[in-house]
């Protein structure tokens, strides 16, 4: 998990990145009744404007009160920190969903009057897959590549230079 706040902004882009994506394409599916391969690119065409709205709303506010909760939620002392990393998610699903539902409905869709039934729906829709995708896929995935550059990172910086021998 991050420690730096450098380090929480990569954490954070790159779980922006995994989550909006895999949402997009969710969402696409639906609207295209069924899944497709096209999917896979176009979702590539709304993923800066979502990504940055999910950036925004994350690292700046969602963030916060999801750490927040979660820390009243659940005592990692007795539970153990994976605890704790599955409150904070779950708690900000809470909030992203609802907030990114709404971004996609004034964004993409044609709801005319009805932009409130529509946001409803969306935001209905796409909590069990949004819940899903960041447990079994997208934090699992990302916590595991963040692991392993910060390990690397660790290696490299934690490494002594070698001194030049000649042999004898």
């Amino acid at each position: 998990m991050p420690k730096t706040k450098f380090q929480d902004i990569i954490f954070t882009i790159m779980m922006v990145f995994v989550m909006v994506y895999g949402m997009i394409c969710y969402n696409m599916a639906i609207s295209m009744h069924g899944m497709s391969n096209v999917i896979f690119l176009k979702a590539f065409h709304e993923l800066p404007i979502m990504g940055a709205i999910a950036f925004v709303l994350e690292f700046f506010l969602v963030g916060k009160i999801a750490r927040k909760t979660a820390s009243k939620l659940v005592n990692p002392q007795k539970t153990g920190p994976f605890s704790m990393i599955m409150a904070v998610s779950a708690v900000t699903v809470a909030w992203m969903c609802p907030l990114m539902s709404f971004a996609a409905t004034l964004l993409f869709k044609d709801a005319g009057r009805q932009i409130i039934a529509a946001w409803l729906q969306t935001t209905l829709l796409n909590y069990p897959m949004a819940l899903i995708w960041q447990f079994f896929v997208a934090g699992p995935l990302v916590r595991k590549v963040f692991g392993a550059g910060m390990a690397v990172k660790k290696k490299i910086v934690n490494k002594e230079p070698q001194e030049n021998r000649v042999a004898e």
